[in-house]
């Protein structure tokens, strides 16, 4: 049997981590919500308005 050394030896994929921090965070606001989700209100705990803003800023 192999086992994984103990220490600092951890790969962290930050995309993944993300990913997974916008899922809890739809999660947690569909578990809130007393109706479905509008779209708008997924784009809001998204960030979507605020990342689409970012990305047409000028340099």
């Amino acid at each position: 049997m192999h086992v994984a050394p103990v220490g600092g030896t951890a790969v962290q994929d930050h995309v993944a981590l993300a990913e997974i921090e916008l899922c809890g965070d739809l999660i947690i606001a569909a578990s809130a919500a007393e109706d479905r989700l509008s779209l708008e209100s997924i784009d809001e705990v998204l960030k979507v308005a605020e990342e689409r803003d970012a990305s047409c800023a000028p340099d």
